[in-house]
């Protein structure tokens, strides 16, 4: 089960195959943490410190290593809750009053000293995986309302000093940039404000001791939230660091009344001391098994938008879709532009009936075409949003978000739908769940292509800044009622690309849209910073035209091929403008992707050399089992003869593995492999390798 507890010391230590994580209730009824680190497996050896008054000027709540902070008392540092109550009281002061266990699951209860408040706090102990996830719940008994002001999913200690905190930064096409800081006295607060996870900074935090890929203590932690997030990292004057994540309190309040309760996010956390790496293969694991509901492998599939645009209509449709069934793909999306007066970004969201003019017959004959060379069928929406010119938008214009006395801020011409009135989601689920009864329809790709603004809805009355969180929670309630009944239907997550990449969405979603940055140079940095905290089997991942049209750079096809098939591999080319030549190429690396997509989707990721800025080897490498895939790109030739030398990991040592290099079969031990390694040379710009290679 992975609890211990020492009822008498009130001493609980959590367990997973590799870590332990404990905490106790002091002598003032404190909740204390103790420990983070590798498993240790005597408990008892815990001391349990006492509360005791160090400077006038240090107050002890300052310094003692609280579980769960609130705002209170000789508090001045981050609190994980604060709250009003009705009486203009503003702070909390707990007690621990008991606990209880659940399978794995792990539930601290406490209560305000005066008020009928419940605090508690959620552990479950994800062994296999070495990760627990934690989460809050708070109820409100009394009899008038309590304002919550701020409400953090947790905190977590580290025990150290001076470490290097690592997340993304990035915007529209250049999502998933991973950066490092160095943490020093002080604070770090990253966040979103959009109403989306966003393109900027990403909800996990990732804090190391000088660690490589294979080496040095990494302590790290995901949020399961797609809206606004907040996170701060703190060194403190103490010796130690601090994390906190959870809702953004940026104007954020919701009231509980009698009865109610509210139920944080979802923080995964989790410690190692083999580097990147196994925090990488801890996270992937915990998605595969926990997270992502269908566990088939994904599809090939084709989209049109960057072929067609909004320029879309049934004969050109149906002779895309012959031809992504002549190179292979199994899966055909329409994008944006087959409905209501979709000619541009200016009209159509809202009405989403079929366009007769761009599909005359309906959607039935594109479908029927699709599903006759046996390929399944999906198809654009943006639920979300509504364009003003619309006919929705006219009958229903107080369903956008809206202050009065203020003119709505268009963005892309349109605005965003009030998914917190019980009509509009009402409206949202009625028109996708007609869609998916009426029409054999496999893969919705859900997109949100604007953030929130003038963010009033009256509906809400006084909880009106709650409609950030509120937001968000309606969408995934719409996507969990649609998959109940339309079990069959895979949803993948796209906000102007890599907006909504994070481990809420992906409870609820099944891929993501990783960015609209198609340019196969670009993406192995995308999706090298994309692999740390998230699957590879969540990575959608295509190969479109050149130039590209962000870059304007001119790759092969090869190397564009091979660059995708690292994820969920998808085609976006005009495939009516390709050559037979290039038709041919297609058909030949989709057919090698069907081969080898099982150990990219379920195999084990490692980023051999993959942490560069400059056009030097990107090298990775896949382990499923017997078998392994290594990747390796060289964007742009090196001066004189450079090779380089590639060790492999994840290799049984003892066994022999097999594979065909530059057209010579080869046969090495896996020591040999991992220790010796590979001598690989590429040669010219845009040169790339998939080496397959198989146990014997």
């Amino acid at each position: 089960m992975g609890i211990y507890i020492n009822d008498e010391r009130k001493l609980f230590s959590l367990t997973t195959e590799n870590t332990e994580y404990a905490f106790c209730i002091d002598n003032e009824g404190l909740v204390r943490h103790l420990y983070w680190g590798d498993k240790i497996n005597s408990p008892e050896d815990f001391d349990i410190p006492m509360l005791t008054e160090v400077s006038t000027n240090d107050p002890v709540y300052e310094i003692t290593k609280e579980e769960y902070p609130v705002y209170g008392g000789l508090r001045y540092k981050e609190n994980c809750l604060k709250v009003s109550f009705e009486d203009k009281t503003r702070d909390i002061v707990y007690k621990y009053i008991g606990h209880c266990i659940n399978e794995n699951e792990l539930v601290i209860n406490l209560k305000d000293a005066h008020y009928n408040i419940e605090i508690d706090l959620h552990y479950i102990v994800l062994e296999d995986v070495d990760l627990i996830e934690r989460y809050t719940v708070v109820k409100n008994n009394e009899e008038k309302d309590l304002a919550i002001e701020n409400i953090a999913s947790g905190q977590v200690h580290i025990p150290h000093e001076n470490l290097t905190f690592r997340n993304t930064h990035g915007y529209w096409g250049a999502e998933q940039q991973m950066f490092t800081q160095k943490v020093n006295y002080g604070k770090i607060y990253f966040e979103n404000r959009k109403g989306i996870s966003g393109h900027n900074h990403n909800p996990y935090f990732i804090l190391d001791k000088d660690a490589t890929e294979t080496t040095g203590e990494v302590y790290f932690g995901a949020l399961k939230l797609t809206g606004n997030f907040k996170g701060v990292v703190e060194q403190t004057s103490y010796g130690e660091t601090l994390v906190q994540m959870g809702i953004n309190d940026f104007d954020f309040l919701i009231y509980l009344e009698n009865g109610q309760s509210i139920e944080t996010p979802h923080m995964v956390i989790g410690y190692t001391d083999k580097g990147l790496e196994s925090m990488s293969h801890n996270m992937h694991d915990y998605a595969n098994k926990y997270i992502l509901k269908n566990k088939e492998i994904r599809p090939v599939l084709y989209n049109s938008w960057e072929a067609m645009e909004f320029k879309v209509n049934a004969k050109e449709q149906i002779n895309l879709a012959k031809l992504a069934k002549e190179i292979g793909t199994e899966l055909f999306v329409v994008d944006d532009g087959w409905f209501g007066e979709r000619h541009s970004t200016k009209d159509g969201l809202g009405d989403w009936y079929v366009n007769e003019g761009k599909f005359p017959n309906g959607l039935e004959e594109l479908i029927k075409e699709v599903k006759n060379m046996d390929m399944k069928f999906g198809i654009w929406f943006e639920p979300e949003m509504v364009n003003p010119l619309t006919k929705l938008y006219k009958e229903h214009p107080d369903w956008i978000y809206q202050f009065d006395n203020r003119e709505g801020n268009l963005s892309r011409d349109q605005f965003v739908l009030n998914m917190t009135k019980p009509e509009v989601k009402e409206f949202v689920f009625n028109m996708l769940d007609d869609y998916l009864t009426k029409y054999d329809i496999d893969y919705i790709k859900w997109d949100a292509n604007r953030p929130i603004s003038e963010p009033g809805a009256k509906n809400l009355g006084k909880q009106e800044r709650s409609l950030w969180l509120k937001h968000i929670e309606a969408v995934y309630e719409i996507v969990d009622k649609l998959k109940e009944k339309h079990s069959n239907v895979l949803f993948e997550a796209c906000a102007s690309g890599g907006g909504r990449i994070d481990l809420g969405m992906l409870t609820h979603f099944d891929d993501f849209w990783t960015s609209d940055n198609t340019d196969a140079y670009d993406r192995l940095f995308i999706q090298n910073s994309y692999s740390h905290i998230y699957p590879i089997k969540a990575m959608r991942a295509w190969v479109t035209d050149c130039p590209n049209f962000l870059s304007k750079r001119v790759i092969p096809m090869e190397f564009r091929f091979d660059s995708s098939m690292m994820g969920t591999l998808g085609v976006g080319c005009n495939l009516l403008k390709l050559s037979e030549e290039e038709l041919n190429i297609c058909k030949e690396k989709i057919a090698k992707y069907k081969e080898i997509r099982h150990i990219v989707q379920e195999g084990k990721f490692y980023r051999l050399q993959g942490n560069l800025v400059d056009n030097d080897y990107h090298i990775f490498e896949y382990v499923n089992k017997d078998e392994a895939l290594l990747f390796v790109f060289l964007p742009q030739s090196k001066v004189g003869h450079r090779f380089t030398t590639i060790k492999l990991r994840g290799l049984d040592e003892n066994k022999n593995y097999k594979f065909n290099l530059f057209g010579q079969d080869v046969v090495k031990s896996g020591r040999y492999l991992m220790n010796h390694g590979l001598t690989v040379k590429l040669e010219g710009d845009y040169a790339s390798l998939v080496l397959y290679i198989k146990e014997v």
